[in-house]
């Protein structure tokens, strides 16, 4: 195996994760995986290699493949993932050693991914001499992988195509294939550029200048100034910026004072008119001890709506009771509650997509020592609707945090009616790192697939409401408590993607089947 592969394969992986916040180098996108691509088809030296009629192109074998790929990926999510680290040391209470642990098998799990993408190419390519032409199978295999990152292992974190939310006339090819679509089109720019380097020397100028071309032109639309939405809507985003405590720090003092400021800001907003009306309230997602059956927490939440006279959702647990007869214990959620403006409580989101080891512990059954790994998981139940609530006239589109990173799951609200999404989430868990800016992209990107509005309403940043376009309309400042007044208006207008969800991921997956099909069946007419 060339040196030069490796080398190519560790530049890929710095690029892939200069283009994610916080860097945020967007526009390396283009030329990210053309190293990678480059060292997978030129990985093997002349001398062993003698039926290849192309010398210089002496791809990797399955294996060669499966590891160069493989091992950037293990670079790429340690660079983009880092903080999984900090929030299993400082809020999980594991020793530095053991969050090195976690966070190294986090990246050598997903990392497979990026390792299976690189097997399937080298099958894919299936002889020597064919290597170039079946490069073009890398976009459509791409997105396969993608596709499995978000159905099988269900964490589809910083997925290529997000990189380009903010090119607000490209990205609106998301509407009809979703943000596979902009992946594909990354990939393709990327394919492109590495074809020029693997090609002779008469034709590398030609798809050099194309592929850079595109590039820039693709890129372009990010600096082009569209006018700004229209609304007729306003929410008041309250933003909490509450510490996440271990249970002794929860006083009665301090829960009451906490509720006593939320509530304060609120129905007496800073900075707000006096008299100003407001079509929602949104208390987000957050680590109080707010249980949908305290009397005095629904009495407070009530007053709020009371006094604003308007609907109110807040983050909560939400606690379900079984009949007494059956003997079982009553069930927690991580929940939302919807408030009507007479203060009554009128609907409730179970939070249907839990976090691993942070909301529930996987293999308990089979592997009981695995809830020993954190101090502070949680035991939650899976909801079981992507219904939207209904709030008054108003059809709201309620998923909570990291639900955000799935495009099918949000698409599902907006295709059972939801007129604007709103997403309450608790990025504390984050602290300083990327992950916050990472995880609004994503959120973001669901705006852009749907065609609507969306609130943002989070503990400690960002708090903001993001037009259809994806564009981040007004955003409050981060680790501070405040509330963020957030215009917005309502759709009902679908758009292709949200009626047929992931039906180009899908395409690419059968494509890429073929592809590799082909590819083995004329390795082993060569053998």
């Amino acid at each position: 195996m060339r040196r030069s592969a490796w080398g190519l394969v560790v530049l890929s992986a710095v690029l892939q994760i200069l283009i994610f916040p916080l860097p945020g180098l967007y526009w390396l996108s283009w030329v990210a995986f053309a190293p990678l691509l480059v060292a997978l088809i030129r990985t093997r030296k002349p001398e062993t290699l003698q039926l290849d009629s192309n010398p210089r192109l002496l791809p990797a074998t399955p294996l060669q493949g499966f590891l160069l790929a493989y091992v950037c990926g293990v670079i790429w999510y340690a660079g983009t993932c880092y903080w999984i680290y900090d929030t299993m040391h400082q809020y999980g209470g594991l020793s530095v050693f053991a969050g090195l642990i976690v966070l190294f098998a986090f990246c050598c799990y997903l990392g497979l991914y990026h390792g299976f993408f690189g097997l399937l190419l080298t099958l894919a390519m299936g002889r020597a001499s064919a290597s170039l032409r079946a490069l073009i199978a890398a976009p459509f295999l791409w997105v396969a992988v993608e596709l499995a990152r978000t159905r099988i292992t269900g964490f589809p974190w910083n997925l290529l195509g997000i990189s380009q939310v903010d090119n607000v006339p490209l990205s609106r090819v998301v509407t009809i294939a979703g943000v596979y679509g902009l992946s594909f089109e990354v990939m393709l720019v990327n394919t492109a550029l590495a074809a020029a380097f693997l090609v002779k020397r008469d034709k590398r100028n030609f798809l050099l200048v194309a592929a850079l071309g595109a590039a820039v032109v693709l890129q372009a639309g990010r600096w082009l100034t569209l006018p700004a939405a229209v609304t007729d809507h306003n929410a008041l985003l309250v933003q909490q910026n509450i510490p996440v405590l271990k249970g002794g720090g929860w006083t009665k003092e301090y829960f009451d004072g906490t509720l006593r400021d939320l509530s304060w800001l609120s129905t007496k907003p800073p900075g707000v008119p006096d008299g100003q009306r407001f079509d929602l309230v949104v208390w987000p997602e957050s680590p109080a001890p707010f249980y949908s059956n305290d009397p005095y927490f629904r009495q407070v939440v009530g007053s709020v709506a009371q006094l604003d006279k308007t609907w109110l959702i807040t983050g909560s647990i939400g606690i379900q009771n079984d009949h007494p007869a059956s003997g079982k214990e009553p069930r927690a959620y991580n929940s939302a509650l919807l408030v009507d403006p007479a203060g009554q409580i009128a609907g409730r989101y179970d939070k249907v997509h839990l976090v691993p080891f942070g909301e529930y512990v996987p293999f308990r059954s089979v592997m009981p020592f695995m809830d020993m790994l954190t101090q502070e998981v949680g035991d939650f139940e899976r909801g079981k609707s992507r219904a939207p609530l209904q709030a008054g006239d108003t059809k709201l589109g309620l998923f909570i945090c990291y639900e955000s990173i799935f495009p099918d799951e949000v698409r599902q609200f907006a295709a059972q009616g939801a007129q604007v999404l709103v997403n309450i989430s608790n990025d504390g868990w984050y602290g300083d790192s990327g992950a916050y800016a990472q995880h609004l992209q994503q959120t973001r990107m669901r705006a852009i697939e749907n065609a609507r509005w969306l609130l943002s309403g989070t503990n400690t940043g960002v708090t903001a409401t993001v037009d259809p376009l994806g564009r981040v309309v007004e955003r409050a400042e981060r680790k501070i408590r405040t509330v963020l007044v957030a215009p917005y208006t309502l759709s009902t207008e679908t758009t292709f993607y949200t009626r047929h969800g992931d039906w180009f991921a899908f395409l690419c997956a059968i494509i890429s089947l073929l592809a590799v099909i082909r590819g083995s069946l004329s390795n082993r007419k060569v053998g």
